[in-house]
């Protein structure tokens, strides 16, 4: 995982940024709560945000599964916004950055 925090610069200030690898077994739903509890410093068990407020976690997952014939999926990207927050979902990676 790569975090990028919030610095000051000339008095402009860049926002934080969670680029979380999720490993092959994980379900990207696990991976977008964990990412986003980690953009948010909380523990991932006890965070505010639940995600099926703002998505299916079941179609996301279904979204990066192998079909039934044992094929990829072609879907490279999806994003969605929580809150304050874009989440982009890729293959093996979930970032989550401010609007």
């Amino acid at each position: 995982m790569t975090e990028y925090r919030p610095r000051k610069s000339h008095g402009c200030e860049f926002s934080r940024r969670v680029r979380y690898t999720r490993t092959a077994s994980e379900p990207p739903s696990i991976a977008v709560a964990t990412a986003l509890a980690q953009y948010r410093d909380e523990d991932v068990t006890a965070a505010s945000t639940r995600l099926y407020d703002y998505v299916d976690p079941e179609a996301l997952d279904a979204l990066f599964e192998n079909t039934n014939m044992g094929r990829e999926r072609t879907v490279e990207e999806v994003t969605f916004h929580v809150g304050d927050a874009a989440v982009t979902v890729l293959p093996d990676e979930v970032v989550v950055a401010p609007n």
